[in-house]
């Protein structure tokens, strides 16, 4: 990735508070009337945040920039009738998978780069499957392995989530969080034969 990582949860605490913005009831509300007001909230609550998921992804500053507008779309069609409990989980993972197209579609010849590296790391861990995009897409698996994640230490699960969801680059992440990048690709590596232990033991 050429682009400098944004940490999406610093964006997120470096946000206006959102006491300043509607809430999330609110803002669908505005979605399940049709109003244009809907976008305009999401926008002034979650752009920041989004845009961040996007850019980490992909990168290119004008790449997010389209795939986040999309992802915008993508909400006004989807609400109503979807009515999502967690708005920011739901608007997080729309960019993110519109992010992941158009990266695939970028790299359909040649798979390099960092993310195709985070890729083949799960590909040792995710056993079963051609494709570990798809497979990441199941609702079982997904669930399986956020019940793993919640059962690891906080420092350990908010390694895996930024090299894994966030798609952090190992000398980012290992600056981050005090470690060589020797050490951090050890402690994710165990991390992982941890996690294939898991699913193993729930037929995945």
């Amino acid at each position: 990735m050429n682009e400098k990582y944004i940490d999406p949860t610093s964006e997120f605490e470096d946000a206006p508070s959102f006491s300043e913005h509607r809430t999330d009831s609110e803002i669908i509300a505005l979605f399940f009337e049709r109003s244009e007001t809907a976008l305009s909230a999401v926008n002034s609550k979650y752009g920041r945040y989004i845009s961040a998921v996007a850019m980490n992804v992909l990168g290119n500053f004008q790449d997010a920039e389209e795939c986040v507008n999309d992802a915008l779309l993508q909400v006004w069609n989807n609400i109503p009738p979807a009515s999502p409990d967690n708005l920011v989980g739901y608007l997080a993972k729309i960019v993110k998978n519109i992010s992941l197209n158009r990266y695939r579609q970028a790299h359909a010849e040649k798979r390099g780069g960092e993310l195709a590296s985070i890729y083949s790391e799960l590909d040792e861990t995710i056993s079963g499957s051609d494709n570990v995009e798809r497979s990441y897409e199941n609702k079982e698996l997904l669930s399986a392995v956020n019940a793993f994640l919640g059962k690891l230490p906080i420092n350990k699960r908010d390694i895996f989530v930024l090299r894994y969801w966030y798609c952090m680059n190992l000398s980012d992440l290992a600056a981050r969080v005090g470690m060589t990048e020797n050490r951090l690709a050890v402690e994710l590596f165990r991390t992982r034969q941890k996690l294939v232990k898991y699913l193993q033991k729930r037929g995945f």
